[in-house]
Order: C-alpha cells, then structure tokens, then sequence
C-alpha cells in the first residue's frame, strides 16, 4: 500500500511537470505539429516508467527510470509558432525541462533523482526517441535484459495517442514467442553479472553465517532474485497467457501466476511473502537513510526459500 501511494504521487508530480514544461515551451515555439496520411495532428510526448515506478513498488528516496518517447513522424515536423522547431528538438528541450523542474533543488530538497538511462541506446543514445524508432530498436536491437525491463514498465504521462502507441509496442515485444532455453541463459547471465557488481553481501556465496551481511536488493535471494523470476515467466509465457501483461508490479504478476497455474501455488505464497518482507525492511531502512543491509540471520527461511525456487525454475 505504502508503494501505491507512493507511485501514485510521482505519477502526479511527473504530469505537472510534463504540464507546466509543455506550457513554457509552446508559449515561445508554438505546438509541434506533423502531416502524416494526409491529416496535419499535433504531436505528443509521453513519459514512460520503468523499474520500481514502472511497476507500482516506489520506496522512499527512490529515483524515476523514466523514458521519453513522441508520437511525432511524417512530414512537416516543426511547431507552429513565430519561433518554429523541429519537432526533435522541440521535445529534447521539453524531455531536459522535465527533468530540470523534477531535480532542481529547493531549501526543501529535490522532488526525485531521474535516471534516463534505460532509453535505447542508454547513455549514448538520444534522450528523447520516436515512437517508431523505439519500436524498432525492440523489435531488431534490444538486449533481452531490456525485454525484462519493459516488463515494469507502463506509460505515465503524455497524450493518449502517445501512451497507447506505447502500450501497444509493449505488448507486442513481451508477446514474442521465445526460446525458453536460451531465454533461461541469457536472464542467469545477466544475473550473474549484476551480482559481481552490485551484491554488497558477505559472503556473496553460500554457506552464509548468521553474523554476515545479506544485501536485500542484489544478494543471493533477495529482490533482484524474485523479480527476475517474475520477469522470465513473463517472458516465456505472455505469449499464450496476454493477461500476463495487464500487470507491471511483481506480487500481482505472482497472483496471477498462481491463477494460471504457471507456478506452484507454494511457490507464489513463498516468492510473494518473501517479496512483501523485503520492500518492508528496504522502506524501514531508507526512512533511517541506511542501506538495505542486513544480518543474513534477519530472512534467512525467505532467502532459502527464494533461492530454492531460482534453483527449480531457472538452473
């Protein structure tokens, strides 16, 4: 409950941004405008969310993965005002304006860090791309591990035209059908190599003493473990089970798991409750500004219990 308000609030705060941006931009440019089939439409921008804001799960003090995407394409791509501009460079400065309003520091802090970084092409590529674009690069480009991101990821803000032309992208690329053995290589790889860079465990490997330290994000067990799970049921299975996609946070997805009997019914009971305790604990720690640490002692039966099903269902 404490994620949904959570969520709900930076979905609020994300669309005032994007509202009083767009408002600043087309008083001095004018609307950008394109001529597509014949029909001269306005273009529009939508802000998409991934990771934790993508999947309803906010935490306190956590950053938006946010994405831009327009709607722009054709011809005639310019604003309509007495300082036109290409369409690009139009929702460029818009994108960079958002952002701005977000992280800007007051005497009362900032509203959120944003990290833009999972949009094709990451650091290297433009911060803002077509929807057509977009569409491509997921079809042809993009590494599975961004296929397991798109599945937390939902449009937040933006016109409608723009958000459903991305939902329907979404729903297409996580309906593919896939080869489930190499799918289950390519999500244990990319595991793998988060944990050589991130797990903050000691020790990272079993056996795990009672006075070590259990990093609850990227340890062995913890969160990370459990939504890739999530991410890979989803992955080989959207394709015959589509309400699969109705969902972006992981204990809905785990419900629904348990009512297509895609997994034990003990394994979503496990995997959920495991999930339930850990956010607990990372939102009681993050109000102390600690790190998500902890004694090995604290959740050793979820940690065994999570490592259990990784053990059955992915190796």
């Amino acid at each position: 409950i404490t994620s949904d308000y959570l969520a709900a609030i930076a979905d609020t705060l994300v669309r005032q941004a994007l509202s009083m941006a767009r408002d600043y931009l087309v008083q001095r440019h004018g609307q950008p405008r394109c001529q597509y089939e014949n029909e001269n439409r306005h273009a529009g921008l939508c802000i998409v969310a991934y990771g934790k804001a993508g999947g309803i799960e906010l935490s306190y003090g956590s950053d938006l993965d946010m994405v831009f995407l327009h709607d722009s394409c054709g011809t005639q791509q310019f604003t309509d005002g007495e300082k036109p501009l290409d369409n690009q460079v139009f929702f460029v400065r818009l994108a960079q304006r958002i952002i701005h309003i977000i992280t800007t520091r007051t005497p009362a802090g900032i509203l959120y860090e944003v990290d833009p970084r999972l949009r094709p092409g990451g650091t290297s590529g433009m911060l803002v791309t077509s929807l057509d674009a977009y569409e491509t690069y997921q079809q042809k480009n993009a590494w599975t591990w961004e296929h397991q991101a798109l599945v937390r990821a939902r449009a937040i803000a933006g016109n409608t035209n723009s958000r459903e032309r991305f939902e329907s992208i979404r729903r297409e690329i996580l309906s593919q059908r896939r080869d489930t053995d190499k799918l289950k290589q390519e999500v244990c790889e990319m595991r793998e190599k988060m944990r050589d860079n991130l797990d903050k465990s000691k020790p990272t490997q079993p056996p795990f003493n009672e006075n070590g330290i259990f990093d609850l994000k990227q340890g062995r067990g913890g969160i990370a473990d459990i939504e890739f799970i999530v991410q890979y049921i989803v992955l080989s299975c959207a394709a015959d089970y589509p309400g699969l996609l109705e969902k972006t946070g992981m204990l809905p997805l785990l419900r629904l798991f348990a009512k297509y009997k895609l997994l034990d019914e003990s394994a979503c009971t496990q995997l959920s409750e495991a999930y339930r305790v850990y956010r607990a604990e990372t939102h009681r720690l993050a109000l102390q500004n600690q790190p998500a640490k902890v004694k090995n002692a604290r959740f050793s039966e979820q940690r065994q219990q999570v490592m259990q099903w990784w053990a059955d269902i992915l190796e």
